[in-house]
């Protein structure tokens, strides 16, 4: 299975919104508005391929946010993990 053009745009998409939120969610001074949304951007492709290898799917608008959400949360709670080890 291969994504398409438009799945990638979608998922950047996805990303945006999921790196917006995920930044309110977590608690902490975060990586700025423009910092969390890279995050929410790499963490929505994070997200769709751990999905994908699992074999799980979403669909429609409501279940791309959240797996998108998932891997920006993912993604920024390592972050923080290694940013906290320095």
């Amino acid at each position: 299975m291969y994504m398409h053009d438009h799945d990638i745009i979608y998922i950047l998409l996805m990303g945006l919104i999921a790196g917006w939120s995920a930044g309110k969610i977590m608690k902490g001074k975060g990586f700025g508005l423009v910092g969390d949304l890279v995050v929410g951007l790499v963490g929505a492709l994070l997200g769709s391929w751990i999905f994908w290898q699992l074999g799980f799917a979403a669909y429609g608008f409501v279940g791309s946010v959240l797996v998108a959400l998932a891997g920006a949360l993912l993604l920024l709670y390592a972050l923080r993990m290694f940013k906290k080890g320095k």
